[in-house]
């Protein structure tokens, strides 16, 4: 294939990463808006909304590491697809939920059905991008959530006053269906499997597969990135999952103002995040672990100064610098095993990693609503609790090894 033809291949390859992302991302927004009307029908309390919010990371993060390794064994063009049609499925189906388990069911499952898809996505990047280039790209594709997070607040809010909740998740699980269509003709998954999967070589493959994810497990960058993972994730889930609601039974917001207002955060966050991926592959391997360790620290502030602003601007102003930091984590997180570890173990390096995050995901929504609760409704302790995991981000940074020290993958005469 010629220069030009992978520089093009490459782009659409990133700007379907990038669309697939931005739904799947617009999807898990959309929750924390509409469960404002969800408790009202369903007459929840702050705990019961925060399992709601919680309970699609449950389902995502149990398949992280079973979505990477499908992804190194059967190829991640297929599991992009169908991780695509079965969230897209139950994002339609949470419209038409009867009661709180009902939906506690299907949101889990939505977690399920789309916990593939970011693991799948990176070893993407990882065998078609070259190393040089892999931050720039999973900035590009980790920029979609920005993107959804400007998206999301106006259009949820719309749909929201104009059509209901139930109305709002059919349609975008329909948009998704859509998309799933783009990935089947553009990535061609059907093809996938038969050209790189040859009888003859199959069981030498999943040897060396198997073999490579007992190393993983033993290697100390994996578990100090899932300690950082954690931390980030729980800022970043328990944050965005109840800014829609502080400001509007905190601060006296309109779910129509709420949209506009949750916008420019929003944008910031677009900036930074193409901008990070530029930066991190400038700079030396040895570096990004302070880069890392001191935006923990600097995220922790931001989000303790948000919630304790005298006014709404002061709020969203702060809101607005937490993508600076998040920028950097989220980036250095997730490129470190694509440049550090074997292409033939990235699905199954960033599985585990991500799991960090996505229990993170779960724990955080709950986790506050709880503790919301204790205080007869007050944000303090919720917020104290965010603010020490930017200590946990800082320590784990810290620890890690400056030097590169990628992993050895085992020999196949070393057995499974």
């Amino acid at each position: 294939m010629s220069k030009a033809a992978v520089l093009k291949n490459s782009k659409l390859i990133i700007s379907l990463l990038f669309l697939g992302n931005l739904f799947s991302s617009f999807d898990r927004f959309v929750i924390n808006y509409g469960v404002v009307q969800i408790s009202d029908e369903f007459h929840m309390n702050a705990s019961a909304s925060g399992l709601i919010l919680s309970i699609f990371f449950l389902g995502y993060a149990i398949m992280q590491v079973p979505g990477g390794w499908l992804s190194d064994r059967f190829g991640e063009k297929i599991v992009l697809f169908i991780s695509i049609v079965g969230f897209s499925l139950f994002t339609g189906l949470t419209g038409l939920a009867w009661s709180i388990t009902a939906l506690l069911v299907i949101r889990f499952l939505f977690g399920v059905a789309e916990g593939s898809f970011f693991p799948a996505g990176s070893k993407l990047i990882s065998t078609t991008i070259e190393e040089n280039k892999r931050s720039r790209a999973m900035s590009i594709f980790l920029s979609a959530m920005t993107v959804a997070g400007v998206i999301a607040p106006i259009l949820t809010s719309v749909f929201l006053v104009q059509l209901g909740w139930r109305t709002m998740f059919t349609v975008i699980g329909g948009c998704g269906l859509c998309i799933a269509v783009l990935y089947w003709i553009f990535l061609n998954p059907g093809e996938q499997n038969s050209a790189r999967r040859p009888e003859a070589q199959t069981s030498s493959t999943e040897k060396l597969t198997k073999g490579s994810f007992k190393r993983l497990l033993k290697t100390p960058l994996i578990w100090r990135l899932v300690a950082a993972s954690f931390g980030y994730g729980f800022i970043s889930w328990g944050t965005s999952s109840w800014i829609p609601t502080y400001l509007v039974k905190e601060r006296g917001i309109s779910i129509s103002s709420l949209g506009l207002l949750q916008m420019i955060p929003a944008l910031t966050g677009v900036i930074f995040f193409l901008a990070v991926g530029v930066v991190i592959d400038k700079v030396k391997s040895s570096a990004q672990k302070w880069f890392g360790a001191f935006s923990g620290i600097g995220l922790a502030i931001t989000v303790y100064l948000m919630f304790h602003a005298e006014t709404v601007i002061g709020v969203i102003f702060f809101q607005s610098l937490i993508p600076v930091f998040s920028a950097f984590l989220s980036v250095i997180i997730f490129s470190l095993p694509l440049k550090h570890l074997p292409e033939e173990t990235s699905g199954s390096a960033v599985g585990l990693v991500n799991i960090g995050a996505q229990v993170a995901g779960f724990a955080a929504p709950l986790g506050m609503g709880l503790i919301i609760d204790f205080f007869k409704g007050s944000f303090d302790g919720a917020v104290w609790l965010l603010c020490a995991f930017g200590l946990v981000i800082f320590v784990s940074f810290l620890t890690l090894q400056s030097d590169r020290k990628p992993i050895v993958i085992p020999n196949l005469s070393e057995g499974s």
